[in-house]
């Protein structure tokens, strides 16, 4: 693999250099301060899976900006990678704490994420104008399979699930958007992928908080 190999993915970027895209790198702040603020709601509260999620999220917005800075194959990994991990421990969270499940069935759930998406993705890339962020498209699709599910038996926690998945779409819509739009908006709507999808991941954490802290759970 060519580790070092330029990637011009961005409205923004119009070369090589480390500033090329000094919006989309600023604005990883977003990550950042989502997860000051969570840490700061999350300390000392037996809460190890939602402090596992906060530093994921600082996690995030550093590789992000270390891609969106130097723009190569390594960066990207660092870029997707922390999501990822993001995905797969809230969805052991809420298998294990919204639906009570066990620790195996809850991590044989975040399993069942691999082939889901490898079933879903292909559909979503058949979506015109969608591009890249059909990689990302499951992802809305399974939070809000999990509020419908859950309306019932936690509907608060169903409501704040959905609340997530809007902001989700609307990041994925604006990271959808940047290079069509590349002729209007000259610096792209990359942007806003960042400040929509630090404040739906700080939500997210949050949800899951008071859901925790209401039961009376601790632990994993």
């Amino acid at each position: 693999m060519e580790w070092t190999r330029q990637i011009d993915s961005y409205c923004e970027r119009l070369d090589a250099s480390y500033w090329a895209e000094p919006v989309n790198a600023v604005t990883n702040a977003a990550f950042l301060i989502a997860a000051v603020v969570m840490w700061a709601r999350v300390r000392g509260q037996g809460l190890p899976l939602a402090m596992a999620l906060v530093w994921v999220l600082a996690a995030i917005g550093v590789g992000s900006y270390l891609f969106h800075t130097h723009a190569q194959v390594w960066s990207a990994l660092l870029d997707v990678l922390p999501i990822l991990l993001f995905i797969l421990i809230y969805i052991y969270a809420a298998n294990r704490h919204y639906w009570g499940l066990s620790r195996l069935w809850s991590g044989l759930g975040v399993a069942a994420f691999f082939p889901y998406a490898v079933a879903t993705v292909p559909l979503f890339q058949m979506v015109p104008g969608l591009g890249s962020s059909a990689g990302y498209a499951p992802v809305p699709l399974l939070i809000l399979v999990y509020a419908v599910l859950l309306r019932r038996r936690l509907p608060q926690v169903a409501r704040g699930l959905a609340i997530g998945a809007g902001l989700l779409i609307a990041s994925l819509t604006f990271r959808t958007l940047d290079l069509p739009l590349c002729g209007v908006v000259p610096v792209g709507t990359h942007f806003m992928w960042h400040i929509l999808n630090g404040l739906m991941l700080g939500w997210m954490i949050e949800v899951y908080r008071r859901h925790m802290l209401a039961s009376g759970q601790r632990g994993l």
